[in-house]
């Protein structure tokens, strides 16, 4: 069942939207040449604790996983894009990362996923981060009433097609809300004109990400980590958003993140 928000239920995901954009700017910040991704981690649970959030990753278990993941932040890197397991692994210069959060506050959740470049960064990475922006911003840009839910996959489709990247529709966007996924699933592949119309109130997590040179996927031993299944570079960027009567509310923009440019998607703020 598809649930539609009211107004002040949407301002309270929007309180938890807040702190996933806080908690990603300092994971982008932190994240430097010679940092493990275990202390980036660790360093996240204890914002998380702070805060008296909840992780919804936290014993998440769905049917494609291992076992339940007992992490609070998703970490891919390089050829990973998709449910990184953090582990014992130490940033090196030119390495991509991408963090995707998803947290609850009093009930409320909100998920958002960045990419960023470590140390010094290659053109073709930048390309491909500013290709998954660029698809996640017109997709929020058609997400308004009477519009429908493929002309936002279509949104994101025609950017990866004008860039030149494949994409894989196994995994995309979704409801949220009270949970993590909630009823839709958001392709980044579709047509548009089809599909749901959309409506005030509907609350969606769009999450473009693309690999270089291949739409298929691999799986790493830990039974999470998603990987490009040629080892080609990938880029995942994801806000949550809120469908109004006006313009679509994004509930996990970045401080002095602009819908045009993103100063700091194309490597270390150090």
């Amino acid at each position: 069942m598809i649930e539609l928000k009211t107004p002040a239920e949407i301002q309270r995901m929007h309180v938890a939207g807040r702190f996933v954009a806080e908690v990603l700017s300092e994971v982008g910040r932190l994240a430097d040449v010679g940092v493990n991704l275990l202390d980036l981690e660790h360093h996240v649970r204890g914002m998380i604790k702070r805060r008296g959030a909840e992780s919804c990753y936290w014993d998440y278990a769905p049917s494609f996983g291992r076992g339940p993941f007992r992490n609070v932040i998703c970490l891919s890197v390089n050829d990973a894009v998709l449910h990184g397991l953090p582990h014992n692994y130490t940033l090196r210069d030119g390495d991509v990362l991408s963090a995707d959060l998803a947290v609850g506050i009093d009930g409320w959740v909100a998920d958002s996923a960045r990419t960023v470049v470590v140390g010094t960064a290659a053109e073709e990475d930048l390309r491909i981060i500013r290709a998954t922006e660029e698809a996640l911003e017109a997709a929020i840009e058609v997400a308004r009433p009477g519009n429908r839910l493929g002309d936002i996959s279509a949104a994101i489709w025609g950017v990866a097609r004008d860039y030149g990247y494949p994409v894989n529709t196994e995994f995309g966007g979704h409801g949220i809300g009270r949970t993590m996924h909630e009823e839709l699933h958001v392709s980044n592949k579709g047509r548009a004109g089809r599909g749901l119309k959309l409506r005030p109130g509907l609350t969606l997590a769009l999450e473009p990400w693309f690999a270089r040179t291949t739409d298929r996927i691999l799986y790493d031993a830990d039974g999470w980590t998603i990987r490009s299944a040629d080892g080609s570079r990938t880029a995942h960027s994801e806000h949550t958003i809120a469908i109004t009567e006006d313009a679509p509310l994004v509930l996990t923009r970045r401080e002095q993140e602009t819908p045009a440019t993103r100063a700091d998607s194309g490597g270390s703020p150090h």
